[in-house]
């Protein structure tokens, strides 16, 4: 079943994509969504908080002769580009993990040109977990578990919103399972 969805993701999402197109991938742990889409674009950037995870991100671009993806270990709140010149911008099963989601979406939004795109497929907790909006701040307070963030998808679609983007496409592949959204920058 896991497989079927990360296929189905990948052709939605390719859908997208262009070959003259500059991509950021924030949070993109060992490369894979990265080297995934770089046959489908121009050049990818993708960053994470990890210098292990870029260390493995690069092996495997290596190993498969990518080109055109260059990863760095850097935070998206210390990620710099001048305003307006990506053309996608791709946080995958990561705003629920971010003390600053409505910061950092805003911060793509600054990032992409009009019409740009911004790609994410996000646990909404809030949807299917609701008891999850108690048990996530005792767990971080008690150091069980690392900060997770609880919105629903109705919450992120209004984050998405209130930065300036519009709904392109929303998708969730089944019950319990991640978000697929797609929102646009105005032209």
């Amino acid at each position: 079943m896991k497989r079927r969805t990360r296929k189905n993701y990948r052709s939605r999402a390719t859908i997208f994509f262009r070959p003259d197109m500059e991509v950021l991938e924030f949070g993109c742990g060992t490369g894979s969504t990265a080297i995934a889409h770089a046959p489908y674009v121009k050049h990818i950037q993708a960053i994470d908080l990890s210098s292990k995870m870029i260390e493995i991100a690069q092996g495997k671009a290596d190993a498969a002769n990518i080109k055109n993806v260059t990863f760095k270990c850097s935070a998206i709140d210390d990620f710099s580009t001048p305003d307006q010149t990506l053309d996608a911008v791709l946080g995958l099963s990561i705003l629920h993990l971010l003390d600053n989601k409505e910061e950092v979406i805003a911060r793509v939004h600054k990032m992409l040109k009009p019409g740009g795109i911004f790609v994410t497929s996000t646990a909404c907790l809030g949807d299917s977990m609701k008891y999850f909006r108690l048990v996530a701040p005792i767990g971080k307070f008690l150091g069980l578990m690392p900060l997770v963030k609880v919105f629903t998808t109705t919450e992120l679609r209004a984050s998405l919103t209130e930065a300036g983007f519009a709904m392109d496409h929303q998708w969730q592949p089944g019950r319990n399972t991640g978000v697929f959204m797609v929102a646009r920058k105005a032209q």
